[in-house]
């Protein structure tokens, strides 16, 4: 079948979008291909397509697991063959997920990056027929990047144990060295990038300064219709200003990581039906979401990359109809934007304190640790070192990139029985209730193995086969676990240290510069790139942006806040500012001058001389080295 009849029968399109079919033929022709396509663009596609069309199976590796989950479900309902491999999955799951890859003629296996390196699945990848593999979210590859994950190195090695099978590299934001990066790291036999322009025509960038970011929330709101996400920096933040909506009459849920996936599901079908206007959240929220008529993204708190906003903002108008993206900015957010640098980056004296804190936290031995798997509690962990959240958060994270640990997300875990009577003492059992008997009845038959091992269960299935209610499962559930009839270990959110290597004196733990020193250097740059972007009040919002990635644009987007505002002054003023721009540029082509000079050579209003000046600045035009304006 060709890509065109694949496309037409498992997804009902006739042609292809934007760069797609440029990306699936490249790929389609075993060249290593990286794809860059902003939020919306169809990613998706520029893999399943050519996946289905060669013989064999996709590898798709994305750290995001609800993104997988959803993505199986799709193709599954399309009478495609998928599985996903993720942390929380029983080793006989994975095993079962693994052996279908080999004998199932499963077309596409989605897995972590983590999960690259375990035993298990490089033993099995030997028998597997690969046709190609997938890396979505490419730019966490890249030490340049704004979300490096060291996990992602591992990608490298598999290409050595599948030689001659292509990589398919996708990302929606990525700068020019990122983008290099990422081919170097990826092991590309020759670079070969497909860009779709980043410039989104139907979405209008805006900056409201205000000192009152709540009332400008509602007033925008109330005059706005339509879908909408206003994202805030806390979880804390998310509750009391969906709250506030809720109070003012407005609809809304709140979003957050420390959700319960039952709860995130539930809210998320609420906004996605538009039984909900507004979801107020974190950056948790909006991975692979896809409700394409989202009118407005508004942002409370500052992102602290272009990158971050882009990926954010690039969730409203995906269905093409004009939508905003609004940022309410306020005098402070420069400080409170500037403070999250010691904390992303805290002194290498308190990395090192976190660290030995770990080893008295553990009772961890020197010399001990290589290969231990701990579960780890923030909260309990700061209490008894008196330690802040945030900068433990970071140390650790640190602490993994420089090689002598591996700090987890909060991982799912799904509750767990086992049965500690054997079958037929179960039998002999009375007076527990018409209730628990028909619920240990249902489990017997929804699950195997559980005389022998934990099984992973779920309380909601069992409250949907039973007709009980989930807070009843729980309750009885908990109840036969005090008769010790099973061990119930509940559902929990935990993170995890995994020890890497072996534990180190301190005076032996390293910390290289690319680690720490030239990040830290690039994460400030990203911060001064999105203070600046907030701050300008003369370049074109949306040209900043695709400045920042890369893409030369030499044409105003005429719907931002600054280009609204430039249009608002009268014809005679943008007369004299044009005017002014090429006079300017004529004489710094001749001789790179001071602004004094200039000043003195062009005789018009200082203050509009200055305008003209920056605005060259931040465009890129002219450049200032040394005191002087010098022409690029």
């Amino acid at each position: 079948m060709s890509y065109q009849e694949i496309l037409k029968q498992y997804w009902g399109y006739d042609t292809f979008r934007g760069i797609q079919e440029k990306i699936i033929n490249s790929i389609g022709e075993g060249r290593d291909t990286l794809g860059l396509m902003p939020t919306g663009g169809g990613k998706s596609i520029t893999f399943q397509v050519p996946a289905l069309a060669k013989e064999g199976l996709c590898i798709v590796i994305t750290p995001l697991i609800a993104l997988m989950k959803d993505q199986v479900q799709n193709l599954r309902q399309r009478g495609i063959k998928a599985v996903a491999i993720y942390s929380g999955m029983t080793r006989q799951e994975i095993l079962v997920a693994l052996e279908n890859c080999i004998f199932g003629d499963y077309k596409f296996l989605y897995i972590s990056p983590e999960r690259l390196d375990t035993e298990i699945f490089k033993i099995k990848l030997r028998s597997m027929k690969v046709s190609m593999i997938t890396v979505d979210e490419s730019h966490c590859i890249s030490q340049w990047g704004y979300d490096f994950r060291p996990a992602y190195l591992k990608i490298a090695d598999i290409r050595d144990l599948l030689p001659g099978i292509p990589v398919l590299a996708l990302t929606a934001t990525a700068t020019p060295e990122v983008v290099k990066d990422i081919q170097t790291r990826l092991k590309f036999k020759q670079e070969n990038v497909f860009r779709m322009s980043f410039e989104r025509k139907n979405l209008a960038y805006i900056v409201r300064p205000t000192e009152n970011k709540t009332a400008e929330l509602l007033h925008i709101l109330r005059r706005m219709t339509g879908s909408a996400i206003v994202y805030v920096r806390s979880r804390r933040r998310t509750k009391e200003i969906s709250e506030l909506l809720v109070n003012e009459g407005i609809t809304a849920e709140f979003y957050h990581a420390g959700l319960d996936n039952a709860v995130k599901d539930l809210r998320q079908r609420r906004w996605q039906s538009g039984e909900s206007r507004v979801m107020v959240a974190t950056n948790a929220f909006g991975m692979g979401i896809d409700k394409p008529d989202v009118r407005i993204v508004i942002h409370l708190d500052l992102p602290d990359s272009p990158e971050a906003y882009f990926q954010e903002a690039g969730r409203a108008g995906r269905d093409g109809e004009k939508a905003y993206a609004v940022i309410l900015h306020s005098k402070s957010d420069k400080a409170t934007l500037h403070r999250r640098i010691p904390d992303t980056f805290p002194d290498k004296g308190y990395i090192k304190d976190v660290y030995e804190h770990l080893q008295y936290y553990y009772q961890m031995a020197m010399g001990d640790g290589l290969g231990c798997t701990k579960e780890f509690n923030l909260e309990e962990f700061c209490r008894k070192f008196k330690h802040f959240p945030v900068p433990v958060d970071s140390a650790l994270k640190i602490l993994t990139q420089a090689g002598y640990l591996e700090y987890t997300d909060e991982q799912d875990n799904a509750s767990r029985i086992l049965f500690t009577l054997r079958r037929e003492e179960l039998y002999k059992l009375r007076e527990m209730g018409k209730e628990a008997e028909a619920l240990i009845q249902v489990i017997l038959r929804s699950y195997t193995g559980l005389f022998t091992d934990y099984a992973y269960i779920s309380e909601d299935t069992l409250s949907v086969r039973t007709g009980l209610t989930r807070q009843q499962v729980y309750n009885i559930l908990v109840m036969i676990s005090k008769r010790r009839i099973i061990d119930y270990i509940p559902h929990k959110k935990t993170p995890y240290i995994i020890y890497t290597r072996e534990r180190v004196e301190l005076n032996r733990l390293h910390i290289p510069p690319s680690v720490y020193e030239e990040r830290r250097k690039r994460y400030e740059a990203r911060i001064q790139a999105m203070v600046e972007y907030v701050t300008s009040k003369t370049a074109c919002r949306s040209r900043m942006l695709l400045r920042y990635f890369g893409e030369k644009n030499l044409h105003n987007c005429g719907q931002c806040d600054v280009c609204i505002s430039h249009r608002t002054s009268d014809e005679v003023s943008t007369v004299t500012f044009e005017a002014l721009k090429e006079k300017l540029l004529h004489l710094l082509k001749a001789t790179p001058l001071t602004p004094a000079k200039v000043e003195e050579l062009i005789e018009t209003d200082k203050e509009v001389l200055t305008q003209v000046i920056q605005y060259l600045l931040e465009e890129g035009e002219i450049e200032m080295r040394d005191g002087m304006l010098w022409d690029k």
